[in-house]
């Protein structure tokens, strides 16, 4: 079972390299500028191939860590559950993720960390805040008042060719949506300037967008 458990773990930390390899490939091809932004963070692991690959394909992104850094927040509703999710799942404390990211080999001076809920955090930020050059955005937070949360910090930090991932896209259960695509919908559904062109999925569980500005086919 053990065996299983890891198999799965190497299975999936290598369909998601090869997503941030696809990512930085295109920034970098395309000359799309800017900052790596991860809202979620557990584990360390997307943060630091983010930081491989990116430096691999030469794009000087810096990275920035949004998280509670005390796990998932309860639920706000009947959107928010999931029969895998609970609160305080995925907890790592901020040292734990330094020490998670000195392991991997990411310098202290590559990256940022804006620990807390994101009612605490992203919802009262300005979007002169930085970062406000986003290249790559990684949405791992799971549950949809949360992803609503880091849409609306990124809806003024938009920009045409920039990536946004969610990691969590697949996950719905019997009687909702997923809430990070249902988040996604209610925010670009009808958007009157961007749309989301489908990159790449990774996993059964991820799904990325080019984010294309719709007045440049005018």
């Amino acid at each position: 079972m053990a065996n299983d458990i890891f198999d799965v773990q190497v299975q999936e930390r290598a369909w998601k390299q090869q997503f941030f390899y696809n990512a930085f490939r295109a920034l970098w091809y395309n000359r799309i500028d800017g900052d790596y932004a991860e809202f979620g963070c557990w584990s360390g692991s997307s943060f630091w191939l983010a930081h491989l690959e990116s430096r691999k394909h030469g794009h000087p992104a810096r990275l920035w860590a949004f998280d509670s850094f005390q796990g998932l927040p309860a639920a706000e509703g009947v959107k928010d559950e999931h029969p895998n999710w609970a609160k305080g799942d995925m907890s790592m404390s901020v040292d734990e993720f330094h020490q998670a990211c000195a392991r991997d080999g990411v310098p202290r001076s590559a990256y940022e960390v804006v620990p807390g809920f994101y009612h605490d955090t992203l919802d009262r930020m300005a979007p002169t805040d930085r970062p406000v050059n986003i290249a790559l955005a990684f949405i791992d937070c799971d549950m949809y008042s949360s992803t609503r949360s880091v849409l609306a910090f990124l809806m003024p930090r938009l920009k045409h060719g920039m990536i946004i991932a969610f990691d969590d896209y697949f996950c719905w259960t019997p009687t909702q949506p997923s809430g990070e695509r249902r988040a996604m919908v209610e925010f670009f559904g009808d958007h009157p300037k961007w749309n989301l062109l489908p990159f790449m999925n990774f996993g059964w569980h991820g799904q990325s967008f080019v984010v294309e500005d719709k007045t440049l086919f005018a």
